[in-house]
């Protein structure tokens, strides 16, 4: 009994064994790795008005250029071209665009006299006789007198006039100033009321072109003046360099390639001139009264001279004398402009700055 007894536990503690033993044990969780997350490259708007200066803008854009140089720096920039001049300066002003194509005078009158704290980056060229004062059936400069001047006003088309106007021992005084879009420039001078006009290429040759007309002066008469420029915002050039290097970059690579006169080179300036409503000949015609800094080395002596300094008074000047420098502007140093050769005016309300260090950087091959 005893024997049997134990064979019954014997055998009862062989089947709880064999239970526990079948028995899974419970299955861990699995760890699954977090998705990384990658930040989305930063993005960066610029836009552009047709000028034969800034046509290189919808080229490099066109042709990925623009892409390429945003790609070396991890970021992304969109290239906008805006039918009217002013209000694309309107829109940077505004804040909907971290660039924008404008001369020295709008640049200073426009955003920087809004309080926009605004950088040249890339200063491009200077106008040697893209800009003119245009008579019909007149051929001397003083006929203007007693005329109703069609231009944009308070624009560098105002500010050659009044240069015109005072080489000849005449002022504003002697003329009527009509304000009008450039987009209706060409239009309105085929009318038979329009007899004076001052423009910038390509409309300046569309005007020319038409039978009558008399270019009278222009800005080869005041060299290095007007001055075309790829304007930023300060604070975002200064948060993002990547911005700057890639747009001037871009800029040179561009410039490199329309200066030749292989077929590379020309069907640059073909498209450009396509793109502006010329074709290469009428393009490179345009170029021609264009001083481009195709080297920036170039564009960093211009940029660092004592000239632009004084060219920058100038400018303040006119600028002050046509109300232009916001509210409570006493003189023509209320906004400081800064240059390499020193600030003028206000030390303490810089809001405009020409900033060679990213066209030294494609000097010395360092973007």
């Amino acid at each position: 009994m005893y024997k049997t007894l134990l064979k019954s536990v014997s055998l009862l503690l062989a089947a709880t064994l064999l239970f526990a033993c079948s028995k899974k044990a419970p299955e861990q969780p699995t760890l699954t790795a977090e998705p990384t997350v990658t930040a989305a490259p930063a993005k960066f708007k610029v836009c552009w008005s047709i000028y034969v200066g800034w046509m290189p803008w919808d080229f490099g854009a066109q042709e990925g250029i623009v892409k390429k140089w945003a790609d070396k720096y991890g970021i992304e920039i969109e290239v906008t071209q805006i039918n009217d001049y002013i209000e694309s300066i309107n829109q940077y002003t505004a804040g909907a665009y971290d660039g924008c194509t404008m001369t020295n005078m709008d640049a200073l009158t426009i955003p920087a006299a809004g309080g926009v704290d605004s950088t040249a980056l890339i200063v491009g060229d200077f106008s040697n006789g893209n800009d003119g004062v245009v008579l019909k059936e007149k051929s001397e400069l003083a006929d203007i007198k007693g005329q109703t001047v069609n231009l944009v006003e308070l624009s560098v088309s105002h500010y050659l006039l009044a240069r015109a106007l005072d080489s000849i021992g005449m002022s504003e005084q002697d003329v009527t100033v009509v304000n009008i879009s450039d987009a209706d420039l060409v239009a309105a001078y085929s009318t038979s009321d329009v007899t004076s006009v001052v423009t910038w290429n390509p409309l300046l040759s569309e005007i020319t072109d038409m039978p009558g007309a008399n270019k009278v002066f222009d800005s080869a008469n005041i060299p290095g003046e007007i001055i075309d420029l790829m304007v930023v915002n300060t604070e975002t050039l200064k948060a993002n360099p990547a911005f700057g290097k890639a747009l001037t970059g871009a800029w040179y690579e561009i410039m490199a390639t329309m200066s030749k006169n292989d077929e590379a080179g020309m069907q640059a300036r073909t498209f450009m001139g396509v793109a502006s409503g010329t074709d290469l000949a009428g393009f490179d015609s345009q170029l021609a009264s264009t001083n481009m800094f195709y080297s920036p080395l170039n564009a960093v002596n211009f940029t660092s001279s004592d000239q632009l300094k004084t060219t920058m008074q100038y400018v303040a000047e006119f600028s002050l004398k046509h109300g232009l420098l916001g509210e409570g502007a006493t003189d023509a140093g209320y906004i400081g402009i800064e240059t390499p050769a020193g600030i003028f005016g206000s030390e303490n309300n810089v809001k405009l700055r020409f900033d060679p260090s990213y066209m030294k950087m494609a000097a010395d091959g360092e973007l």
